[in-house]
């Protein structure tokens, strides 16, 4: 990677159930031996698209995608907005996507989630509406007196004008949406519209070793006669606590490129997601544990011409409190120690800021560290500051 941004996050949950599997019980992972808390990069991922979208702080509404197999409803309904009739528009839209190559169940949705740019969205409802009258459905032949819904579909795909799909086809470009930039897309149908993610994203691992607890719980029926003891509902609710330590990668030049080469918009949605992936939170669980606990140890790192260097190997052996140290502030400790063999060994350094929770103590750390050498990045104090040196170093490294 030519231009490499890197964020790295140790994060400690209270007891928290965060990322279930398929039978309820929050994810987990074999690491070095041992086994760890997880959270999915898809669970940490949707996350930060949540919170983007209601933190926008001044990145636009239509830089934002939309994963959903409704989109079919979404083109009827800004058509709708336009003027024209609902039904009549579904059977347009329906068409249109079928001359796109985009196949539509009977239920109206597409067979499998799309991630479109709100602005790709706006587009192809506006191609719809120019084209309106050269969308015409086509007539399939007749047997027994019934029609073949078959091949209907297919003739009503192939009575799409060329012209027509061919300026449909042109709107799939990404739609300078952050998010499918970041994360990129896949769509099965339309492999020459796939576009590479400019952002990795780990799976949060703990930096100590997890033990599967259990919450048995029980609930009483209010209305239930005083004469009648007992629970009228029971069940249990698995759950961990740990440090985790989180891990992103960003190819600038890629995100810029994925955003149609606009570095203004790119300098905007770093800004909205560096903020997002620090404050963002997993929302499994929430409501019975109340785990909204923030990081407390946070690095980016600005770097030119270098490797991604996911630090997760410092935990291979599990932290544990030790010497007077909280598990975070061991965990910080083992982080900058292979941080600085890395350096040493590897070079490719940086412009690095660090931003972690005052109860780290440099004194307590020095002492746990027994290394002469710095800390690891230039400190900073608030997540604020933390993104402005971060931007800033971006803008100059990229000549924007």
């Amino acid at each position: 990677m030519k231009h490499l941004l890197e964020i790295h996050i140790l994060q400690n949950f209270a007891p928290s159930n965060l990322n279930r599997d398929d039978t309820g019980s929050p994810k987990d992972a074999f690491f070095g031996g041992y086994r760890r808390g997880r959270i999915s990069s898809q669970c940490l991922k949707r996350a930060a698209r949540e919170y983007v979208r209601d933190h926008p702080n001044g990145l636009p509404h239509e830089a934002m995608a939309l994963r959903t197999k409704r989109l079919v409803q979404a083109l009827v309904e800004q058509l709708k907005a336009k003027g024209r009739g609902e039904e009549e528009a579904r059977q347009k839209v329906e068409q249109a996507l079928g001359g796109m190559g985009l196949k539509v169940d009977a239920e109206g949705k597409t067979q499998y989630l799309l991630f479109l740019g709100k602005q790709e969205v706006a587009k192809i409802a506006d191609l719809i509406d120019r084209h309106w009258d050269g969308l015409v459905a086509a007539q399939a032949e007749e047997e027994g007196g019934k029609k073949k819904a078959k091949d209907a579909k297919k003739a009503a795909r192939e009575a799409v004008p060329d012209e027509i799909k061919k300026a449909l086809g042109s709107v799939l470009d990404g739609g300078k949406a952050l998010d499918v930039a970041l994360f990129g897309r896949m769509l099965a149908d339309l492999p020459e519209k796939n576009q590479d993610a400019a952002c990795q994203v780990a799976h949060a691992i703990s930096t100590n070793v997890v033990e599967r607890e259990f919450d048995f719980y029980t609930a009483v029926d209010d209305l239930k006669p005083d004469d009648n003891s007992g629970a009228d509902m029971l069940g249990t609710v698995e759950f961990n606590s740990a440090c985790f330590y989180r891990y992103a990668a960003i190819d600038l030049e890629k995100l810029r490129t994925n955003l149609g080469g606009d570095s203004e918009l790119m300098l905007k949605g770093l800004e909205a997601f560096l903020r997002a992936i620090v404050k963002a939170k997993p929302s499994g669980k929430q409501n019975s544990f109340a785990a909204h606990n923030d990081p407390e140890y946070v690095v980016f790192t600005v770097r030119q011409d270098a490797d991604p260097r996911n630090l997760a190997n410092a935990f291979e052996k599990p932290v544990r409190p030790s010497q007077g140290l909280r598990l975070t502030e061991a965990s910080a400790v083992k982080f900058e120690q292979k941080w600085r063999w890395l350096e040493v060994a590897y070079g490719e350094a940086g412009k690095t800021f660090r931003l972690n929770a005052p109860e780290i103590d440099e004194a307590d750390f020095r002492r746990n560290d027994k290394d002469e050498n710095k800390r690891v990045g230039e400190p900073v104090e608030s997540l604020r500051e933390l993104i402005e040196k971060t931007l800033e170093a971006v803008r100059q490294q990229m000549g924007v």
